[in-house]
């Protein structure tokens, strides 16, 4: 049997990334590892603090010769287009969660609203990354996989 242990987001800067998911999303960092024998290549992850079974990895885009310069800047592309990946959290209030992400400093590109399935919202990370945040809905729940 196996777990999924991390997920990964691309970043323009790790260190603005390391600002914002523990300044202002309240996560912890797991892992801050810079290997020199890897041409300094750091190994950036952070979590929801109850949640340290499953980390999140702050990727740097990576140059030649992981990344030729061309793939690299559709990455980026994709990033300031909001493609590059989405992170959904889920929470018991959404608009209590709103709040206080929004007096923290995270800017919503939506507001809290009813769905179908329950309030949602959304925003965006320095990066460009989409982040949903949900409130599920009962009945939704109900029928959810846990």
């Amino acid at each position: 049997m196996y777990k999924i242990a991390n997920a990964q987001l691309w970043v323009h800067d790790q260190d603005e990334a390391l600002a914002f998911y523990t300044g202002k999303l309240g996560m912890e960092v797991r892992s801050d590892v810079t290997m020199p024998e890897m041409g300094n290549f750091r190994w950036l992850t952070v979590s929801p603090v109850n949640q340290p079974e499953l980390a999140i990895v702050l990727m740097a885009v990576p140059g030649p010769p992981i990344m030729d310069e061309a793939t690299a800047n559709e990455v980026r592309e994709l990033m300031a287009k909001g493609f590059a990946g989405t992170i959904f959290l889920t929470t018991d209030d959404c608009q209590a969660s709103y709040d206080d992400l929004r007096a923290r400093g995270v800017e919503f590109v939506e507001a809290p609203e009813e769905r179908p399935y329950g309030i949602d919202a959304g925003f965006r990370d320095p990066s460009g990354n989409n982040f949903r945040l949900t409130q599920v809905s009962d009945a939704v729940a109900e029928h959810s996989i846990a």
